[in-house]
């Protein structure tokens, strides 16, 4: 529920504009640098200063990157510390997928599913902006997640990430009917997922915008043009191209990196995207990402 005193009450222009300086006064566009911040030799034993270092940078980007500077060779091994860092920021309760591991986690590499649609993210294609769980049932959101890089690709594969307060503020300020639109329970439709006669999801409607409990925005977005409805009026049409002219254009706010082995990014289901990518003809060396889908958001104190 939004409260008068939110930011996101578009008649409250005090606090949105209070918010929205915020958000944009401590933006800093290299994650580089921020990952800089944040070099974890030993997660069992893991600094508080560096926990710290994760909640601020979650505070205000919505993500937090990180690099393992002590890898085990043992991929396993290194599964199991991607989980105890996602631990270290509340996050708890992870959402198995129908593609997932036995221990939840995804390992998304190019390979062909038995039995299953042939998904973009398990190939080397470019992948389009969304955010993760885009067709979940509102009781089941993905509010945070995890991609842990294992191994990155010969060449490509470079990493777009955007904060969605960032998205909102850009829309709202370009037009506050787009986050009407937005906000409205029947703005995205996701048709039925289909397999041999089966229905393996059903239909999801809802909105793209909406508010957690906590009273930080949520986002649930996909730019496919395939298998995505939108609602058929003015604001939402031009919402929709609104985004797709930020995808087409770029924006300062949009953060880019080519992942390496053993970096990552921990986040409230953060708007992103990838560029295609080669592989290594070593199998031994071919994209590998751990990803975790979580209902809880990151806990910030």
């Amino acid at each position: 529920m939004i409260t008068s005193h939110s930011p996101f009450v578009l008649s409250n222009h005090t606090a949105y504009q209070h918010w929205r300086a915020t958000k944009l006064d401590q933006f800093i566009p290299d994650i580089a640098a921020l990952m800089i911040e944040i070099e974890i030799d030993n997660i069992s034993q893991l600094d508080p200063l560096q926990t710290r270092a994760l909640l601020i940078q979650a505070s205000r980007y919505n993500m937090a990157f990180y690099r393992f500077t002590q890898p085990d060779s043992d991929d396993a091994i290194n599964k199991a510390k991607v989980h105890q860092l996602a631990q270290h920021v509340g996050l708890q309760r992870i959402d198995k997928n129908i593609c997932a591991d036995d221990d939840k986690l995804t390992s998304i590499k190019v390979c062909q599913h038995k039995g299953q649609h042939q998904y973009i993210p398990y190939s080397n294609k470019r992948l389009s902006w969304h955010t993760d769980g885009y067709y979940n049932t509102a009781d089941n959101q993905i509010n945070g997640m995890l991609l842990h890089f294992e191994q990155h690709a010969s060449s490509g594969g470079e990493s777009l990430l955007l904060d969605p307060d960032i998205a909102y503020i850009l829309l709202r300020d370009e037009n506050p009917d787009y986050i009407k639109a937005f906000m409205h329970p029947k703005a995205m439709t996701i048709p039925a997922n289909i397999l041999n006669g089966k229905i393996i999801r059903a239909t999801q409607t809802g909105a793209v915008f909406s508010l957690h409990p906590t009273g930080n925005l949520h986002m649930r977005y996909s730019a496919r043009t395939r298998n995505i409805q939108w609602r058929n009026n003015s604001p939402t049409q031009e919402a929709v191209a609104f985004l797709k002219s930020l995808w087409d254009n770029g924006s300062p706010y949009i953060l880019r990196h080519t992942m390496q082995a053993h970096e990552g990014v921990l986040c409230n289901n953060v708007l992103h995207c990838r560029t295609a990518f080669k592989d290594s003809d070593n199998p031994q060396k071919q994209r590998l990402l751990y990803r975790g889908r979580y209902l809880d958001r990151i806990a910030l104190p």
